[in-house]
């Protein structure tokens, strides 16, 4: 399964929750999440992980539980069963990448967090699609690649100036690569 498209952009608790009627595999792939203080947000799905889904539906079979992810008790998934999952695999995988020996699941979510924030450079969209309510708590991302800092500065302008040329100080670009 595609974990990052599926995983990345929920917690935890938010994927476990998901129910089958959250799923939407025809026309539009979407999967609606519930997430804190009750937010409901819907994401598209690729294509990859929609066929991934499609697959795990079949494997899944006809159990009782709501939810769509299930331990093979046919029981909704929990946060440490989805843990024990994820370290299962992270184990297999640091066999040939000494690096993955330790993966947890919010470093998953930061992983796609920044990803995203580098394809639409829009701290925004991010902010929606990881489901935050507050777009300060998503401007953690901002101090880990100094380049999405440096284009930050650069993209505002503040009122009643103009644009020309500028060259910033050594002490902004100190400050802006500067470790959090």
């Amino acid at each position: 399964m595609t974990v990052r498209q599926v995983y990345g952009e929920l917690r935890v608790s938010e994927l476990v929750g998901l129910l089958l009627t959250d799923l939407a595999l025809k026309g539009t792939r979407t999967i609606r999440i519930l997430g804190k203080g009750r937010k409901e947000r819907c994401l598209p799905l690729w294509k990859e992980t929609a066929t991934d889904l499609r697959a795990w539906l079949a494997v899944r079979g006809q159990v009782l539980a709501p939810e769509l992810f299930v331990n093979a008790n046919g029981a909704a998934m929990t946060r440490a069963g989805f843990e024990y999952i994820l370290d299962k695999h992270t184990r297999a995988a640091a066999k040939t990448c000494s690096s993955l020996s330790s993966v947890s699941p919010h470093q998953l979510r930061h992983s796609c967090a920044l990803v995203m924030l580098q394809a639409t450079h829009d701290i925004r969209r991010v902010a929606l699609w990881l489901g935050h309510a507050d777009i300060r708590t998503t401007e953690i991302y901002l101090r880990i690649d100094p380049s999405e800092k440096l284009e930050a500065v650069e993209a505002v302008l503040p009122m009643g100036l103009r644009r020309g040329r500028f060259k910033a100080p050594d002490a902004l670009i100190a400050s802006l690569f500067a470790p959090p």
